[in-house]
């Protein structure tokens, strides 16, 4: 997995100060997208062990709210493989994060089993997901006073109440 580039201190991709990764690579090409190059999987710098190691450093500051996932888009295949490790060691050292991921997939069509994006990982990877903010950007549908996302479809949804109710949970901002 390549990626883009991270964010020491975002106040814009979910509540708090937090430390966004935005990785490389997306199959959705939403019209309007604000970040096409991220389309490109081979955009930016490779993933490696020490770019995790840095993401895990930035966390640690107690100003930090969580972590913020987008892209290009986490739920590509490659990518969900890529930031698991990040994210379960997030969840063991450094529980008091929380986790918002963002992705032009559709929770319930895409990322459940049998959907275009469901993998080996992917239960587990939106197990530490805190808040998944769904479906893609549409132009005709941009919103710029709504909170957290960019288009009148996109969904904030609490993952954890979603997980545990086996129904989906909007989370208000």
């Amino acid at each position: 997995m390549h990626y883009g580039n991270i964010k020491n201190y975002d106040i814009a991709d979910g509540e708090g100060v937090r430390v966004t990764l935005f990785c490389s690579g997306c199959t959705n090409h939403c019209e309007g997208c604000f970040q096409p190059e991220t389309w490109n999987f081979n955009y930016g710098k490779e993933y490696t062990k020490d770019t995790e190691n840095h993401l895990i450093d930035l966390l640690t500051n107690p100003n930090i709210q969580g972590l913020t996932l987008l892209g290009g888009d986490p739920f590509e295949l490659d990518n969900q493989r890529a930031i698991l490790p990040l994210l379960r060691r997030v969840r063991i050292e450094l529980p008091e994060k929380d986790v918002w991921a963002y992705t032009g997939f559709i929770y319930d069509r895409d990322l459940i089993e049998g959907g275009r994006r469901h993998i080996e990982v992917t239960d587990e990877f939106l197990s530490y997901i805190d808040i998944l903010v769904d479906g893609p950007f549409i132009l005709s549908q941009k919103d710029i006073t709504l909170y957290f996302k960019g288009s009148a479809n996109q969904r904030l949804i609490d993952m954890k109440k979603t997980l545990a109710s086996g129904k989906i949970v909007i989370y208000h901002a």
